[in-house]
């Protein structure tokens, strides 16, 4: 079969292989090349049929169009430029190179040395002539259409919203009732066994750990290990091939539909700082070949050298305004043709340095605020990098999220019986005000979260006291050393019940305090049902039962504990404001927080400084800024780390007896009494009280007996 050019070329403003209905349009960037090469291949993409010059170059996109080809062709690129690695360029026609916009990804990786543009023995100044085609992947043009029929954007409500952080593999992999054809694939992460335990469980939105097209890093393999988690993108189009269970994009699509049907958003996490081809001497796979000094930061003292901000080896010149659209492309694709619900942004901080510093009102922010498709949709940030000045918690700009690891790591300690912190849970349990509260943010903007992928499980946290990743081959040198975890006696599992019984009621205290804190809550997948990676907080290249989910604590009390927390969080007004609770007093008199100290006297200084203290009671009510048609009573909530402890319920906006509701250190938590006052909180538990009866109109406090609230004493953070 011959192919050629048609001589009615036009240009199409889509980047990548479009098909039209007659044909495929091809087109792709690069500012420095002097020629591109487009190369189709037999369908099995072993035997390169035509290689033909993209005919047509306007600006810096080079195109081109085949009439009668259609979807299923198997395509890639071969630049030609300078190779000049000591000005930047890396120019190798002999590597064939992926469409940065391949809508799918086929075939495998295959590591050989021929993938690299530089010789491996010499330095990465010399010149490989071998051909790389037989050993790295290609694109396949695609037809767009899909049946998304009665498929609506849900666009639920921050203060209403749960998320689920997990991996298509490690959800699926051993869970009993998913059909072994389809775990570890798209169509088993929305399988009916999946979707009735999220549902059950509250979840409003699943996050999803990288699910662009990644390759196994080299190292890995040689280490026969496996690139899990997937933060080394090579396709920000295509959906990874390993999780499909066939060769079709449009399982993605039926995940999502599936999704949304049952009430579930899907949160994408995405990794746009950098890219799967490392530094200056990894290899010529896409981006590198094509235009090495537009795609990458490159060292500005030798440009030889890649820009590292992201300690992967290079960094995406997001700065490049091709590059910015490529990013923006890559997100208006997958919500508007993929109908996925937000992102995730991995390193986020390196999206937002210009001039290598970082700056909020930066171009990558600015322009996402400004594009109505993607303005409407969740944006959360992992809101550090490696490089300097890289930790941003609460730097980033509205409409974005953060995730806050000084709630992870505060709750953690606090529980741990770590001295000195109800100042700190003070500020967690409201929403991080301090990092939060400013340029109109909103107390939604902290993703308060116990556990992610990176890191301890729950479980782990409370069951191991140092990290265990032999497993990694890095001789347990890598992942985090402080994590803040206690081991409570034993280090890993044990037959002692009294540390299994001591383990049970940390965690449901950490999920508690999870629930009952002002922001947006986010679960580690497996930590409702007791799962352990072993101490292992650094599974990164482990796909096997270290890194899947163990499903039998299916069964475990702990599971109907976060299902009932859950449900009481949605329940209650109180714990979902938007609006930061700063300690004002309403003309009427009423109070929208107050912090007590076991006594029933408003905290003071002595207390907040009082690194014995382990114990912190706050009444949380409505914003004042909240309208009589959304009135709420207001909840009383007593954090008790220490030993069993008397606490006097006070007298607080007209409430004068209250009802226990949850108590995390009784057999069941959720069994509601009527205490006496003062109550006795049982050891290292939690317990919240709802106002009994009628309330009369609050009295108005004066400034001597008001409550203690922006102060929270020396060691506020």
């Amino acid at each position: 079969m011959s192919f050629s050019f048609s001589e009615l070329d036009f240009m199409k403003p889509e980047l990548g292989a479009e098909y039209t209905g007659t044909g495929t349009h091809f087109a792709v960037y690069s500012a420095h090349a002097e020629q591109v090469d487009l190369c189709l291949f037999s369908d099995d993409g072993r035997t390169e049929m035509a290689r033909m010059p993209l005919p047509k170059r306007e600006g810096d996109i080079w195109s081109g169009y085949i009439g009668g080809l259609k979807p299923g062709a198997v395509y890639g690129y071969r630049a030609s430029g300078p190779y000049d690695p000591k000005n930047g360029h890396r120019f190798n026609p002999n590597k064939l190179l992926l469409d940065p916009y391949a809508k799918q990804v086929v075939g495998d990786l295959k590591w050989n040395d021929a993938l690299y543009g530089y010789t491996i023995g010499k330095d990465d100044l010399s010149f490989d002539e071998r051909d790389s085609a037989p050993f790295t992947v290609k694109g396949m043009v695609q037809d767009p259409d899909f049946d998304w029929d009665g498929d609506e954007a849900i666009r639920r409500p921050w203060t209403e919203t749960v998320i689920y952080e997990t991996h298509v593999r490690g959800m699926t992999m051993t869970h009993p009732k998913v059909p072994n054809k389809l775990r570890g694939t798209f169509l088993g992460m929305c399988s009916d066994p999946i979707i009735d335990h999220l549902t059950k469980l509250g979840i409003s939105a699943v996050e999803l750990l990288p699910i662009q097209y990644f390759p196994n890093d080299r190292y890995l393999e040689e280490k026969h290990l496996t690139n899990y988690w997937g933060y080394q993108t090579l396709g920000f189009f295509a959906p990874q091939s390993r999780y499909m269970s066939t060769d079709k994009i449009t399982e993605f699509k039926t995940m999502v539909k599936k999704f949304h049907a049952s009430g579930i958003e899907v949160i994408m996490d995405v990794v746009y700082n950098h890219t799967a081809e490392g530094s200056e001497k990894g290899p010529t796979l896409s981006f590198r070949g094509l235009d090495n000094a537009s795609y990458y930061i490159l060292s500005p003292d030798d440009p030889r050298h890649t820009f590292d901000t992201t300690g992967t080896g290079n960094t995406l010149n997001v700065a490049n305004p091709m590059v910015m659209r490529m990013v923006l492309d890559s997100l208006r694709y997958w919500v508007g043709a993929m109908h996925i619900d937000g992102f995730r942004f991995d390193l986020a901080s390196t999206l937002g340095r210009q001039d290598m510093e970082f700056d909020r009102q930066g171009i990558f922010f600015s322009a996402i605020r400004q594009d109505p498709m993607l303005a409407g949709v969740k944006l959360i940030a992992e809101p550090w990098d490696v490089g300097e000045g890289g930790y941003q918690v609460g730097g980033f700009p509205h409409p974005f999220r953060e995730w806050n690891d000084k709630f992870r790591d505060d709750v953690r300690r606090f529980w741990k019986g770590d001295g000195g912190l109800v100042s700190e849970m003070a500020e967690r349990v409201t929403g991080s005000a301090r990092q939060f509260n400013h340029s109109d943010r909103g107390s939604t903007s902290s993703i308060n979260l116990l556990a992610a992928h990176d890191g301890f499980t729950l479980m782990d946290t409370v069951s191991f006291d140092g990290k265990h990743n032999e497993a990694n081959g890095e001789d347990n040198r890598d992942g985090h050393s402080d994590n803040h975890s206690d081991n409570m006696g034993a280090e890993g599992a044990t037959d002692d019940s009294g540390i299994n019984d001591a383990r049970r009621r940390r965690r449901r205290n950490m999920m508690a305090t999870l629930l009952l804190s002002q922001g947006v809550p986010m679960i580690l997948a497996g930590d409702e049902v007791g799962n352990s990676q072993g101490g292992n907080n650094n599974a990164y290249c482990q796909d096997n039962e270290i890194g899947w989910i163990d499903w039998n604590g299916l069964d475990d009390p702990f599971l109907t504990f976060c299902q009932k927390m859950i449900a009481f969080r949605k329940a209650q007004p109180e714990l979902r404001q938007e609006r930061f609770l700063t300690g004002e007093t309403a003309e009427d008199g009423r109070i929208e927080v107050a912090w007590y100290k076991p006594d029933g006297h408003f905290m003071d200084d002595g207390a907040w400084n009082d690194n014995e203290l382990r114990v912190l009671s706050v009444y949380v009510s409505r914003s004042v800024h909240t309208s009589d048609a959304e009135k709420m009573d207001g909840l009383f909530m007593v954090f008790n780390a220490g030993g069993d402890c008397e606490v006097t319920l006070p007298e607080v906006n007209g409430i004068k007896s209250w009802q226990r509701v949850v108590e995390t250190g009784a057999d069941d938590p959720f069994t509601a009494f009527d205490p006496e006052n003062p109550v006795m909180v049982y050891r290292e538990s939690i317990a919240v009280f709802a106002p009994k009866g009628a309330t009369e109109p609050p009295k108005k406090a004066t400034k001597t007996e008001g409550p203690r609230w922006f102060h929270f004493g020396r060691k506020n953070r």
